[in-house]
């Protein structure tokens, strides 16, 4: 029987962001479940769809026998701090030592692949060299990691294989931890790592632009399976985050393959695909003229207008609180052009919503919504004074329906749905990126009613909102997330990298 420790750390890093990932960020089990550790997260994670949950069920399905240690994962947001890196890892050495004493024939870790801590710009290279420490050269290390990696040389040489999720928004997790399972067995089998070949792109490609729901990625990821295919192999291509500011933020690709020809004739396959820069280029709106396009657009359409206010996404470091989007909706008259048919979140406002839990569904209050946060630009728009009418309230917890994380509960805390002057708006306790209608489900709001829906999100939004809208507008209100890497002031990125592709 063939025994594996498993364990998972998550954080996407960006660097320019306000609020950083500390111990307690690890703990709150926001969008991320809490932090868990030995059966319970076996117990909790199994036929999930996240990598730990793809590889627990391909496992059990092949007779492995897993030994669970932590599983730790906290909202995109700045830096981790050095005191919640070090306990994650510390913990996860602790059980790993305790496992390999009982005895076991390979690692799998759950990775992100764009965590930067204060103390280490490399995170997942520092957590896979000391695990690689630990079970010395010939233990089979194998690791899954986010689509937005941003990969390093350290990674790649010390894990045995890598491998990526091919879909953004990310409803294909649980099939890339089975990816994973798939290239571990390769490795026992062979009794040796398979071969690399590896391209890293010289340019920065903005998260908007990388959705495979759109082109150029569609058509390229779309590619892989051919590609795996034709050279037995099996290619990754993450795209990057594009705001780490670190010598090695980059996209890159690279194949494995039982012998050297097969990877990189991969690897070169789909580097002649995503080379070409011109294709990722992108423009977007300013908050105004996507609220007067949707505005035109709904009026002439059942379905939903959908913006996304995609600078202050949380799931890539935003804290979910600005308000350009929101002043843009009512100076034009959103809500009264069509009242009760406008929303927007998610909004991270605690103690908003503790303020309507307070006065009770029906009543109106005063508020000031939102805050004014340090930005790439400067500081972002100022709060919202106004005055609202308290819809709906709730604790915040629902179960998950959507593509991405089917299953799922996330807990957000005392929310409520506020009307300001017509419009719908989502105040929550947790910080979440809106890309489950579940989220607004839970407060009375139902999408597939609305005629605009502003969601702070950049791409995920799509897997479960985009069947249900007429059309998708990206907005570039201020916000700490910028949607052009080029915007941003970067200090450390290699010479070799272009900040706009």
């Amino acid at each position: 029987m063939t025994h594996v420790f498993i364990a998972g750390f998550q954080h996407e890093t960006n660097t320019f962001a306000p609020s950083l990932a500390d111990w307690e960020a690890f703990n709150r089990g926001d969008a991320f479940p809490a932090y868990t550790r030995g059966q319970a997260m076996q117990t909790q994670f199994t036929g999930v769809n996240i990598p730990v949950g793809g590889f627990i069920d391909t496992a059990k399905r092949w007779g492995w026998q897993l030994w669970p240690s932590v599983w730790a994962g906290a909202s995109p947001s700045s830096f981790v701090t050095k005191d919640a890196f070090e306990r994650i890892t510390h913990d996860i050495l602790q059980d790993l030592t305790q496992a390999l004493a009982q005895g076991v024939d390979a690692v799998y870790l759950d990775l992100h692949g764009a965590a930067v801590a204060e103390h280490v710009d490399d995170a997942e290279g520092e957590l896979l060299a000391r695990v690689r420490g630990l079970i010395g050269e010939h233990m089979p290390l194998v690791a899954s990691l986010d689509l937005h990696a941003n990969v390093t040389q350290r990674m790649l040489a010390v894990a045995d294989a890598l491998v990526a999720y091919r879909t953004y928004p990310h409803v294909d997790m649980a099939d890339t931890g089975e990816r994973a399972a798939q290239l571990l067995q390769r490795r026992l089998q062979l009794g040796r790592r398979q071969a690399m070949a590896v391209h890293r792109l010289p340019y920065l490609i903005s998260l908007n632009a990388q959705s495979t729901w759109l082109q150029p990625a569609k058509d390229i990821f779309s590619a892989m399976d051919d590609i795996d295919q034709s050279c037995q192999s099996v290619v990754s291509f993450c795209m990057g985050f594009p705001a780490a500011d670190f010598e090695e933020c980059a996209p890159v690709l690279w194949a494995y393959a039982d012998e050297a020809s097969p990877a990189q004739q991969a690897a070169d396959a789909l580097h002649a695909l995503a080379a070409p820069p011109a294709q990722w280029r992108m423009a977007f709106l300013a908050a105004k003229d996507a609220v007067t396009q949707a505005m035109a657009w709904a009026s002439a359409h059942e379905k939903p207008a959908l913006i996304a206010d995609t600078q202050d996404n949380p799931g890539a470091g935003g804290d979910s609180n600005t308000t350009g989007m929101l002043h843009a909706l009512l100076q034009q008259g959103a809500g009264k052009r069509f009242p009760a048919a406008v929303a927007l979140g998610l909004i991270y406002h605690p103690e908003v919503a503790a303020q309507a839990h307070a006065v009770g569904v029906g009543a109106d209050m005063d508020v000031v919504l939102g805050v004014s946060v340090p930005t790439y630009e400067g500081m972002s728009d100022p709060p919202v004074a106004a005055r609202a009418r308290v819809v709906s309230v709730s604790d915040g917890r629902c179960v998950l329906k959507g593509p991405m994380m089917r299953g799922m509960v996330t807990r957000l805390g005392p929310s409520a749905c506020l009307d300001i002057e017509g419009v719908r708006v989502a105040v929550v306790s947790g910080k979440a990126q809106l890309f489950d209608r579940e989220m607004l489900r839970m407060l009375g709001i139902h999408p597939e009613a609305m005629k605009i829906v502003v969601l702070k999100s950049s791409n995920h939004f799509r897997a479960d909102f985009e069947p249900i809208a007429s059309k998708v507008w990206v907005a570039k209100a201020s916000g700490p997330m910028a949607a052009d890497p080029g915007d941003l002031p970067w200090r450390k990125l290699g010479s070799h990298t272009r900040t706009r592709a």
